[in-house]
């Protein structure tokens, strides 16, 4: 082939030209908006002025956007759907009691919290070495200089007597407690977790907003972001060389078991309010990252001074609390006596030195913004040296000075509250004061005027920006910082390399440093870089040994059982009330219609008022059996009373909620939406217009339940581990089956029938002499039915007996039949197999209880199918034993009032 010819070159195709990746660097300058002057911008490291473009970004997020390359610039928008997917498969939630977007499957109406998903954005805030160099020095000199503060005012109080506080600003907090005077904390050492929270100021200083010295709350969110973001940037993450954080919290668990009497055999717990607390997420996954025990104030008990966990094995001693509780509500014996959160006798328990308490009850007053002005004279009182942070500025009204010459000022200012709320003191939300109009700031004058004390005035700051990444551009939004100073069990402190920051929901230039979850903030991981080596330690389950599996123990605390016993029994209850309710309805509807005789309404009145299905001033059935379903519709609503379908399904909804860490997000959705769509469909039709109502459909309702109900039943039967708790969960059913399974028998029983009992194939009930003229309404057609559908055993029965309505056969199935998961035998043998089983640590009380147990099997069934009573004493009998059994198992596993004695860990 010959070579073209110059003149051919141009016909020829051009070579194909490398192309050229897209610089992450230039995107992400032109992707970011500009920052409001006189702010400082954590992308740019500058403050924006009037006039002047905006810097380009800052060595830091060069190095972090030129790590993840053009694809990781072009897969922002993806991570951050991934960040949010992540969010909803850990369950991380913050729970808000004012109006917001619920989880799915939570209505808004619910009593219960809203639980709003996390709100975790994707970028971290980017720390240098140097810089946070600084900010632990200062964190670390304020945690000591608080430190000191404890010691001097529940001691010699010499800050208050040389005039360093003022005794009116101390003393009058609602969380200064007098008890705690004098008191020596066990290990010396009064605080054990601060958190301040820090923003960068436009003269790129760092400054303290507030801080946190009782309950502070972010640890676990903390490992949550952490967990999350470092896997969208895993590329920067390695090589910006960020911090661990798994290292101090190692250091902070075992700093509190040194300072335990204990200490390596220490039992740390972590102290929570309960599911309804707005952070019981980050509570449940730090007790969990920390192999430590969440508990909440009824799972403990003060015997002696000592702290105990109550278990089913016994009183397990608890040396260490991490506690999520606030001061007030510590303890109902000495503060609030209306508290449910704390335990009771907990202070004397801690000033006894028998229990570390992190941090000790009594620390809640160095939060308040009033003391800010007073610490840095206080630090070169007991320190000997000047504070490395500065605070932003700060003036207390109690201060008749100070307030008299600012008053005149006071729209410049942010007013807070200076005191917790309590029965003696106020509080409020800040208010930024320039947004009042003149006669509202007139208004809050008058209000200062008249109670100084109650306010504190701050300085306005123009807070730092950190860059959001929103519809594909990074948006400037002013950030918070909250850093953590952990004790280190020495009377030291060390700072957690790393923080939560808050990050405002909206771009706001008004936005002021005082963000909050609760109000609708974002939080951001915080990226500190280090020069030296990154921390290897890792807090990770590691594969388990099988020595590590030999002696392994689950505890399984009392609150935890009782929900576990009271799920069984109301997922019982609520499906035996909902089966009773339906047939009742039925049977009455019958006897209205002429399809069942009148002498069946006497019978349905009797068990509808027994099982509360109807309340007292009901109409009676036989007298007004319209009147009677009427009464009986309306009582199935959860309004209605402690007894109603709608109620039990509500309780039931309840204990499940308390035990969210042990069910499958299956069954919980489950018994929910049974709960939620029972009371929604009931209200439709019960509320639905027009003349009478229809009571096929709130039959379909009751159907639908009971459906819902046997899945429940089943996932509990097949989907949950044997343990301990699952035998409680067990013996709840089995109780309330037999108790309400005899009632409804004996009921049946005992009510006569005016007619002779018709003929039977095989037989004639009527042609014995011993029944008479008045024999049970068990034995007619409709007494067959009824019976035979409340124990679900219809199909069971036709199969084995056709249509024989014989006392014999009948009780045979109901009572003696141990393969009728519905009989009295199968229940009650149950009951006793579960009972040894989880009282197997205590034989001889298990045997002494089973002994009183009943054994239906062992009725001769010639002598209860017999006219008589002997039926149905046995019946009430057996009733009796269940309600005793249940009570003996309160006392003894949930309340430790039998057998209070068994310490299994001392």
């Amino acid at each position: 082939m010959t070579e073209p010819t110059p003149s051919q070159w141009s016909l020829l195709p051009d070579e194909p030209e490398e192309s050229q990746a897209p610089d992450p660097l230039a995107l992400a300058l032109a992707a970011a908006l500009r920052s409001r002057d006189g702010h400082f911008y954590e992308l740019t490291g500058h403050v924006n002025q009037a006039g002047e473009p905006q810097a380009g970004l800052a060595e830091r997020w060069r190095r972090f956007f030129a790590a993840g390359g053009a694809a990781g610039w072009q897969e922002l928008s993806a991570k951050a759907l991934r960040v949010q997917r992540r969010v909803l498969e850990d369950g991380a939630s913050y729970n808000v009691h004012s109006d917001g977007p619920p989880l799915p499957g939570q209505e808004a109406e619910s009593s219960l919290p809203l639980a709003r998903h996390w709100p975790l954005e994707l970028l971290p805030m980017l720390i240098e070495p140097q810089e946070w160099a600084q900010i632990e020095a200062g964190i670390t000199q304020r945690a000591r200089l608080l430190e000191a503060v404890m010691a001097d005012i529940y001691g010699e109080r010499s800050l208050l007597q040389r005039g360093l506080l003022p005794a009116s600003l101390v003393l009058a907090h609602p969380q200064y407690l007098r008890g705690m005077h004098a008191a020596k904390p066990a290990g010396g050492v009064h605080l054990h977790v601060l958190a301040f929270d820090l923003t960068r100021c436009a003269d790129g200083q760092w400054r303290v907003v507030g801080q946190r010295t009782q309950a502070a709350s972010g640890l676990g969110y903390v490992l949550e972001n952490r967990l999350i973001i470092a896997q969208q940037f895993p590329e920067a993450f390695r090589q910006m060389q960020v911090q661990r954080l798994a290292a101090s919290y190692r250091d902070f668990i075992q700093a509190l078991m040194t300072l335990s009497p204990a200490g390596e055999r220490s039992r740390v717990a972590l102290l929570t309010p309960g599911p309804r607390n707005e952070t019981y997420f980050e509570q449940a996954f730090l007790a969990r990252y920390l192999g430590i025990t969440l508990v909440e104030g009824a799972d403990l008990t003060v015997r002696a001074d000592k702290v105990y966990l109550k278990t089913l094995a016994g009183l397990e001693r608890v040396h260490v609390i991490l506690r999520r509780v606030d001061d007030t509500w510590l303890d109902p014996l000495e503060l609030r006596p209306e508290s449910i959160l704390g335990v009771p006798g907990l202070l004397q328990a801690a000033r006894a030195g028998e229990v570390v308490i992190a941090n000790v009850p009594g620390a809640g007053w160095l939060e308040s913004p009033g003391l800010a002005a007073f610490w840095p004279g206080v630090a070169e009182q007991l320190l000997g040296e000047p504070l490395l942070l500065p605070a932003i500025q700060s003036w207390w009204c109690g201060e008749e000075s100070a307030w008299r010459n600012l008053r005149p000022r006071l729209a410049e200012f942010i007013v807070v509250p200076t005191f917790a709320a309590s029965t003696t003191t106020r509080s409020f939300n800040p208010i930024v004061a320039a947004e009042l109009s003149d006669e509202a700031l007139w208004e809050l004058a008058q209000r200062i005027d008249a109670d100084p004390t109650a306010y504190t005035l701050q300085a306005r700051v123009k807070p730092t920006k950190q860059p959001v990444w929103t519809r594909g551009a990074l948006e400037p939004r002013v950030a918070v910082l909250r850093v953590f100073a952990l004790t280190d069990g020495h009377g030291g402190w060390k700072v957690l390399p790393g923080g939560l920051t808050r990050v405002a929901p909206r771009r706001d230039p008004l936005a002021d440093a005082w963000l909050s979850i609760q109000r609708g903030s974002l939080s951001a991981d915080t990226w500190v870089m280090t020069d030296g080596d990154v921390d290897a330690t890792t807090l990770l389950p590691q594969p388990l040994q099988p020595a590590d599996l030999a002696q392994s123990h689950w505890t399984v605390t009392s609150r935890a059982a009782e929900n576990l016993f009271w799920l069984g029994r109301y997922t019982e209850r609520a499906e035996n009330s909902a089966r009773l309710a339906r047939h009742v309805i039925e049977a009455s509807v019958m006897v209205q219609r002429g399809a069942m005789p009148a002498r069946m309404m006497p019978l349905l009145d009797a068990l509808a008022r027994r099982h509360g299905l109807v309340g007292p001033q009901a109409p009676d059935a036989a007298e007004d059996p319209r009147a009677f379903v009427r009464a009986l519709l309306a009582a199935l609503l959860p309004g209605s009373g402690v007894t109603s379908v709608g109620w039990n399904l509500r309780a039931l909804q309840g204990c499940a909620q308390a035990l969210r860490e042990r069910l499958s997000p299956e069954s919980w959705r489950l018994i929910h939406e049974t709960a939620a769509q029972f009371e929604q469909h009931l209200r439709a039709v019960l509320d639905r217009p027009g003349p009478g109502t229809p009571v096929a459909d709130v039959l379909n309702v009751l159907s639908r339940a009971d459906t819902h109900l046997a899945a429940i039943t089943g996932a509990q039967t097949d989907r949950m581990t044997r343990d301990d708790g699952w035998r409680l969960l067990s013996i709840g059913r089995q109780v309330e089956r037999l108790s309400f399974h005899a009632e409804v028998l004996a009921e049946t029983f005992e009510r006569r029938s005016a007619e002779p009992a018709p003929a039977a194939r095989g037989g004639s009930l009527g042609d014995d002499p011993a029944w008479g003229q008045a024999h049970p309404l068990a034995l007619t057609e409709d007494g067959f039915s009824l019976l035979l559908g409340v124990f679900d055993s219809t199909i069971t029965y036709r199969a084995q007996y056709q249509a024989r309505r014989e006392a014999a056969p009948l009780l045979h199935l109901l009572v003696h039949d141990t393969d009728n998961p519905r009989s009295l035998a199968w229940v009650a043998r149950t009951l006793r197999d579960r009972f040894a089983k989880l009282a197997r640590h205590d034989p001889e009380w298990a045997a002494d209880i089973a002994a009183q147990l009943p054994v239906p099997e062992a009725w001769p069934l010639a002598d209860i199918a017999a006219p008589g009573t002997v039926l149905v004493d046995h019946l009430h009998q057996a009733a009796a034993q269940a309600a005793e059994l249940s009570s003996l198992i309160s006392q003894r596993y949930f309340a430790h009032v039998i057998g209070a004695e068994q310490r299994v860990w001392q």
